[in-house]
This record gives structure tokens, C-alpha cells and sequence, in this order.
């Protein structure tokens, strides 16, 4: 009786295994639905219906069992780019000493996204985020954000970067990543992103260098 007892436990646990397993599919089909429609429409004007369709449910009921709005959904798919761009950061951070080749390796990072997930950059850089998420915490004040910030304290700290305010270094040298980003993405720059990445960087870089 205990081992028909065990297996049957042992069999519960597996059900209970696949079911979250299809759960967080689902889920992870909605968040890359909604993140594709919002890349394309906007926010506003994407429906719940639109969500649906495109991740390939039968109905708007299906999403209702895992969010309960849009908003609920976008909150999700923002905050899980953010985890993930965190954890890439953290890479980043442990894989370089330098505060200069941390920079260029988020750069990298950035410019890659562009070429191959252009739908996220649109996210974090072309999207107005508190139009329809006031509650969250703007890009700037994310922690993802906050380790680019420290970054850059790191490199004022070490000489590499001029002695100025970690907030104004942040504006001088991401001002002029995301500003080529947003040209790429609007398609304004015809080549791929990869492309401009080199003489970008050289611009943003020799921006906050210390001479």
C-alpha cells in the first residue's frame, strides 16, 4: 500500500508538473502576441480579441484564465523584459572588470535586440510606458537601469569616465545610443543596426571619455 501510495503521489506531482508547464506556455504565447501587437498598433489600439488571435487561442476567455485585463498583460510583458535585461546585465558585469567594456557590451546588447527583437526596443524606447502603466516604475528607475547607473559611478571612480554627475554621463552616452536606436527603429537608417553600433559607440564613448 505504500509504494501504490508513493507512485501515486509521485504521478500527481507530474500532472501538477505538465499543467504549469502548459500554463506558463500559454502564457509566454500571450506576452509574445501582445509584444509583437504593441510593436505594431500601439497600446491603445490593440484589443484583447487582437491578443487572442495572434496567440492562437480560441477565445478571449482563454486569456482571462492568466490575465484579467490589457493592462495586466502589459505589466507582465514589461516587467519580464526587464527581468531579462537585468540578468544580461549581471552577465555583462561579471564577465567584464572594466566599467568601459561593461558599456560596450550592453551597447552590443542593445544593438543586437534592435536587429533581432526590434519589437522590444520599441518597448523600452519608443512606447510611452506611463501612458498606459502609470504605477510602474519608469525606465530610468527600473534596476536594470540602476546597475547601468552604477556602471557608470564605477567609471567615474576609475577615471575612465570625466568626473561629472553619473546622471549626466548617463544622458550624454545613452542619448546618443538610443537617439541612433530610435532612427533605426523608425526606419530612418536604412542598414541594419549592427551597422552603425562601431562609430555609435565611438560618438557616445568619446562623449563622457576622460580625456
Amino acid at each position: 500500500m505504500q509504494s501504490i501510495g508513493h507512485e501515486w503521489t509521485i504521478n500527481e506531482m507530474g500532472k501538477e508538473q505538465e499543467k504549469d508547464q502548459k500554463k506558463s506556455a500559454i502564457q509566454d504565447d500571450i506576452l509574445l502576441a501582445t509584444l509583437q501587437l504593441f510593436a505594431e498598433k500601439g497600446y491603445f489600439n490593440t484589443s484583447l480579441t487582437d491578443i487572442q488571435e495572434r496567440s492562437g487561442l480560441k477565445s478571449t476567455g482563454a486569456i482571462y484564465q492568466h490575465y484579467k485585463t490589457k493592462q495586466l498583460i502589459a505589466a507582465a510583458l514589461y516587467n519580464k523584459i526587464l527581468d531579462s535585461l537585468s540578468i544580461s546585465i549581471d552577465d555583462i558585469r561579471r564577465r567584464n572588470k572594466k566599467p568601459v567594456d561593461q558599456l560596450r557590451e550592453i551597447v552590443g546588447l542593445f544593438f543586437s535586440l534592435t536587429d533581432q527583437a526590434p519589437e522590444i526596443m520599441r518597448l523600452l524606447l519608443v512606447l510611452q510606458i506611463r501612458e498606459f502603466l502609470p504605477e510602474e516604475k519608469p525606465l530610468l528607475e527600473t534596476a536594470a537601469l540602476q546597475k547601468i547607473y552604477k556602471i557608470l559611478q564605477a567609471g567615474i571612480r576609475t577615471g575612465e569616465v570625466r568626473a561629472i554627475d553619473h546622471q549626466l554621463a548617463y544622458a550624454q552616452f545613452f542619448g546618443i545610443i538610443f537617439q541612433t536606436i530610435r532612427l533605426i527603429l523608425a526606419g530612418m537608417l536604412e542598414k541594419q543596426a549592427e551597422a552603425y553600433q562601431s562609430e555609435t559607440w565611438t560618438a557616445a564613448w568619446g562623449a563622457i571619455a576622460k580625456k
